[in-house]
Parts: C-alpha cells; sequence; structure tokens
C-alpha cells in the first residue's frame, strides 16, 4: 500500500485521498519543466500538487495556479500549499479547466495528464479520472493551453511515446511548435517510455536529449540523480 505522504526536501505532499500518488512521471516533469523567469505558471490536473510545489520551489519569483477536478485531491492539495513555505505564492482552483479562462496569461503551463482512452473503468472513481481521457481529452487539454498561455509562453508535457505523438500533432494543428524532447528510458537496455516535451507558439531548432533512470547495474544513473538534487531526500 503506497504510502499516505511523501517528503520532499523542502515540503511534504500528504497522498491518503488522492487517485494517483506522488509518481516518477510528476517528478520528471517538475524537475525538467523550463522558461525564462516565469512570473506566473499553471498546473492543469495537479492531483497531490507535487509538481506546483516543485515549481514553487525552482521559480522564486512566480505565481503558481494548480487546477483540479477531483474535490478531494483538490482540498488535499490546497492543504499542502499551505503547508509548505511556499504557501502564499500557490493558489488551487477546483473545477474543470475546460471551464478556466484566464484573465492574465501564463509564462508557463505544465500537464501530467491522463492519458488510457479506450480502457475498461477501473473500480476506482478517483484513480479512473486520473488516468483516464474522460475527465480531459487531449483536445480539451490543447484548448486549455492555447487559452491561457501567454504569447511567449511554454507548455511542458509528460506522456508516453505513442500519446506523446499524438498531443503533438493536435498542438502543431493549433500553430504550436514543438521545441524540446527528452526523451525517458529505465534504463540503457530498454526502449524509452516517456517523453517530455515542450510547446512554443515560435518555431525553434527542436532539441532532442535521452535520459537513463537507473544504470545497467540498477541504481540511479548521474543524469537521474543530478534532476532529482534538491527535491528528493538524500540527494
Amino acid at each position: 500500500m503506497p504510502n499516505t505522504w511523501f517528503q520532499f526536501q523542502q515540503f511534504r505532499v500528504n497522498q491518503d485521498r488522492c487517485g494517483m500518488k506522488v509518481s516518477t512521471d510528476a517528478v520528471l516533469l517538475g524537475a525538467l519543466a523550463q522558461a525564462k523567469s516565469p512570473k506566473r505558471i499553471l498546473d492543469i490536473g495537479t492531483g497531490t500538487g507535487v509538481i506546483a510545489l516543485m515549481m514553487a520551489q525552482r521559480f522564486s519569483n512566480a505565481n503558481i495556479t494548480a487546477v483540479e477536478l477531483d474535490s478531494d485531491a483538490a482540498s488535499q492539495a490546497s492543504e499542502n500549499f499551505e503547508e509548505s513555505d511556499f504557501s502564499a505564492r500557490l493558489e488551487l482552483i477546483h473545477g474543470r479547466v475546460q471551464d478556466y479562462d484566464s484573465s492574465r496569461k501564463f509564462d508557463l503551463v505544465v500537464s501530467n495528464p491522463p492519458y488510457f482512452s479506450n480502457h475498461l473503468p477501473t473500480t476506482n472513481l478517483k484513480r479512473q479520472r486520473a488516468l483516464h481521457t474522460d475527465s480531459l481529452s487531449f483536445q480539451e487539454l490543447v484548448e486549455a493551453v492555447e487559452r491561457n498561455l501567454s504569447a511567449d509562453g511554454e507548455f511542458w508535457v509528460i506522456l508516453p511515446p505513442k500519446e506523446s505523438a499524438g498531443l503533438e500533432e493536435m498542438l502543431c494543428n493549433k500553430g504550436f511548435h514543438c521545441s524540446t524532447s527528452i526523451l525517458i528510458q529505465d534504463n540503457p537496455k530498454l526502449k524509452f517510455h516517456r517523453i517530455v516535451s515542450s510547446f512554443s507558439r515560435h518555431q525553434e531548432e527542436k532539441q532532442v536529449e535521452e535520459i537513463a533512470l537507473k544504470n545497467e547495474e540498477g541504481s540511479f544513473s548521474e543524469a537521474y540523480k543530478k534532476l532529482i538534487s534538491g527535491f528528493l531526500l538524500g540527494y
């Protein structure tokens, strides 16, 4: 049974009321997403709030707005925000991002979105919402990004390769360009299982990187240890 909490170096994430617990995907996105001196950051589908908290730690001059549909997850993320040292710069919006339209646009938008479709629903409604696109389709995600991202803003997302390609096509059809693709593999002998991508409205040369989370011996790679340094305990 997963822990009811996850302790980071600078904050604690309680997660017993959330369908999705703190995951490697969330930590990767929280550590990798970049923007030039962002002042306003939007986290779509914040869940436990871990990515928003990592953004607050990394970007000390930014205000972070996190949107979450599930009521229990939203209340728990809000509590996690309030108990952190970054509480003054974190805001929780409980509701559908499909209905969210900020009058002030965001310099950076991040999302670890649901990506399962055409799958049998789980018996856990919270987990189903977090995993399945029924609650947020890729088309709705693209529309939310288009609506809330500033003209010079960056959108960062983590997905499996197949789903990443599908979302990239949708974003390109809306005038976005993929500027970064970071290919994630568990170890150097395995296929890439996640892609962390960034998109903007400005066309530039695409940067492609590769990160193996572990070395062939099974311990964390130097690249991954560098990423999580300052976040996870012991690194």
